[in-house]
């Protein structure tokens, strides 16, 4: 019985060490004094926009973050539940708005890209754009000059007609 737990633990640690690696971004919070119906609430917002929420116990965080080669010990203190994100900000962004009405939720660390990160400095990841609003501000970029000489043409060629 206590080999198959070990196996049980072994094979919770190997899946979420997994899950880990393939996570753009994983934010650690601290959920104590949300309600059921507020947890549910986060949850849906999250997985709306391509995340998911867990509560894991800090044992099995602890050991699949060392074989990730995250060092997050003095985080894994209390309860802790993770969002796991495939793009760098989705999840913090989602985070930091619940938390504006819901005070009860604390944001311990993350990792973005493989870089721990403090609270904040995921505050600061929060306010970035999304991958498709980075693109977008990209392709602006890239339109400027084409547009601005297309606006000459068309004021020369009304100067002249």
């Amino acid at each position: 019985m206590k080999k198959a737990t070990i196996d049980l633990k072994a094979q919770k640690v190997a899946a979420l060490a997994q899950k880990f690696r393939e996570s753009e971004s994983l934010v650690f919070v601290d959920y104590l004094g949300l309600t059921v119906a507020e947890i549910t609430e986060l949850r849906r917002k999250l997985h709306e926009n391509n995340c998911e929420f867990q509560v894991i116990k800090n044992n099995i965080l602890r050991r699949a973050s060392k074989e990730v080669g995250y060092d997050l010990d003095e985080v894994f203190v209390g309860p802790n539940a993770v969002a796991f994100s495939k793009d760098a900000t989705s999840a913090s962004k989602i985070i930091f708005d619940f938390l504006k009405d819901y005070k009860n939720l604390e944001v311990k660390a993350g990792v973005v890209e493989g870089k721990v990160m403090d609270k904040d400095e995921l505050k600061v990841i929060a306010k970035l754009p999304d991958k498709n609003g980075m693109i977008a501000m990209l392709l602006s970029v890239l339109q400027a000059p084409i547009r601005n000489l297309a606006c000459v043409i068309k004021a020369v060629a009304e100067k002249e007609a």
